[in-house]
């Protein structure tokens, strides 16, 4: 063990585990990455590496989970920043989503095969996601309906309605068919279009 890697805690050497694993995700891809060459690139022995995490399922949903964490931190600047009206903030709450998905696996089409293997394997995860942003969309309807600019019946239901809408926006598949600027003007005028059909009449 290196003398870096001996002076870490053990949250700094999970971070590091996590760094490696997503730089080998992004460039390799899930399938052809190996928990030896994991270990290998954050300086530990195999038999360590599985200190922190029994498989390299549990590796790869640690990895997913931090970078959904990031992107939800975005979303709630975005709900709970001085955004304006309510429509304006799902404007920009789709566009967000765009460029975040865009930025984060727009040049690796290799970080799909993680994205795969979570959507067939580790469905808890996906729901887990899903109703994190749904309960971000509806705080932006629930505004919406106090200020009378929109005329929601069903908050939630219509949040997880709008959320599958915006689902070509967030799945890595879907980024190289577009530039970041087209995306972003492609999810903006979706949600445009969503809050044409939720306003208050």
């Amino acid at each position: 063990m290196s003398s870096v890697l001996s002076e870490l805690t053990p949250v700094d050497t999970r971070t590091q585990i996590l760094d490696c694993a997503e730089s080998r995700f992004r460039m390799y891809g899930y399938g052809k990455t190996t928990m030896a060459e994991i270990a290998r690139d954050a300086s530990m022995s195999a038999a360590n590496l599985y200190r922190y995490f029994e498989s390299k399922q549990e590796l790869g949903v640690a990895c997913a989970k931090r970078c959904m964490e990031e992107l939800f931190a975005v979303l709630r600047q975005v709900v709970r920043g001085p955004c304006g009206s309510a429509r304006a903030c799902l404007e920009d709450f789709a566009g967000e989503i765009a460029l975040w998905t865009h930025d984060q696996c727009g040049e690796e089409p290799r970080i799909n095969e993680l994205v795969e293997m979570i959507l067939s394997e580790r469905q808890d995860i996906v729901f887990w996601r899903e109703s994190r942003v749904t309960g971000l969309i509806a705080e932006i309807l629930s505004r919406g309906n106090d200020a009378r600019e929109f005329d929601v019946d069903n908050v939630i239901e219509a949040a997880q309605s709008i959320h599958s809408a915006l689902t070509m926006f967030q799945l890595p598949v879907f980024m190289g068919l577009y530039d970041r600027d087209e995306l972003e003007r492609r999810a903006r005028a979706l949600a445009e279009l969503l809050c044409r059909g939720l306003q208050a009449r």
